[in-house]
């Protein structure tokens, strides 16, 4: 995986527009732990396929970059991060044309590197067994990616009304999640991760791939990022970024709910076939996000204990490793 990510980097270090180039290679640097959770993925099938890790890699170096640019160009409105991520649902859909990605950005002139990461990502579906069968599912999640132009909008009266509405868009039977739990399950990428590790099989039950869907999404997308707005709310309170964990009534009321969703999501992760794969990913998806330094301030260590306990034997087993990896990798905060 580091030979992907290291030719992706040379390739953004030639990226003409500065301020591009560095939003690409902030995301490659920063994100890295992103990218590693991406492809642990490449666990799932029974066979390793090269294709899959190159894909789950370089799908989830595109999302990582379009946020970073959006992020940095909130100020030019919702519409050009929605233009922009139209690249995810593209990047699947081999049979779709490829947008103009900056047609509402400031900048514009990446030397074609989102063209290549989406023209990568169409290629390695291709070699897919079962891709045929995760197409259509694939691109509706990728869609529902368009959400994160939402959440970067300095506003946060008009940022809150546009969740709030595109949750009801789509999601309008609504369900166990609330509003701002449902639009943030759909900024993770896990679900897409899942529907490329199943078409690299060659072949699948429909049932297997429901039962899993339905644990991923929200449960286990709902985690990932609810563990990530947790470790970051109080450098988001400061900066003013948008914060989810930060819409639950109070901190206590945070940390319990967030206790009984990374319970659900181990527990049901272990139900799925091969469900020790899955404990796997989810217990590393854990353990990650509550190895940050930011979980173990005097503020947080009492609380990060029991989502630790919520996580189960293996994520109490894996913590202190994926602590020395930080440590050893200058990556305690990322």
């Amino acid at each position: 995986m580091s030979r992907e990510i290291d030719a992706w980097r040379l390739r953004a270090a030639s990226i003409p527009d500065p301020r591009i180039r560095e939003d690409a290679l902030a995301s490659l640097a920063c994100k890295r732990t992103h990218l590693d959770g991406a492809a642990l993925f490449w666990i799932l099938p029974r066979r390793r396929n090269v294709h899959l890790l190159r894909l789950l890699v370089a799908y989830e170096i595109a999302l990582e970059f379009l946020d970073d640019m959006n992020e940095r160009a909130a100020y030019a409105g919702q519409a050009n991060g929605r233009q922009l991520h139209l690249a995810l649902a593209e990047a699947l859909d081999p049979e779709a044309p490829i947008s103009d990605y900056y047609r509402l950005h400031p900048w514009r002139d990446d030397g074609g590197y989102l063209r290549a990461l989406v023209e990568a990502c169409r290629e390695y579906c291709a070699y897919l067994p079962s891709y045929a069968r995760v197409r259509a599912q694939a691109i509706r999640e990728a869609r529902r990616a368009q959400v994160l132009a939402l959440n970067h909008d300095p506003d946060p009266d008009c940022r809150e009304i546009a969740l709030r509405e595109w949750t009801a868009r789509e999601f309008p039977g609504g369900g166990e999640a609330n509003w701002f739990e449902m639009s943030g399950a759909a900024t993770a990428s896990l679900t897409v991760h899942l529907l490329l590790a199943m078409a690299a099989e060659p072949a699948f039950r429909k049932s297997d791939l429901d039962s899993a869907h339905a644990v991923y999404f929200p449960w286990c997308s709902l985690a990932t990022t609810m563990l990530d707005s947790y470790v970051d709310q109080f450098d988001d309170a400061a900066s003013g970024d948008h914060s989810y964990i930060a819409h639950y009534a109070s901190r206590e009321i945070a940390v319990r709910r967030l206790c009984a969703i990374v319970d659900r999501t181990a527990r049901e992760a272990r139900g799925l076939r091969n469900g020790h794969r899955h404990a796997v990913i989810v217990a590393c998806m854990v353990a990650m996000y509550l190895s940050r330094e930011s979980a173990y301030t005097s503020e947080m260590r009492a609380s990060t204990r029991m989502l630790v306990a919520a996580g189960g034997s293996l994520t109490r087993l894996l913590l202190p490793i994926l602590r020395a990896w930080r440590i050893a990798y200058g990556l305690r905060s990322a």
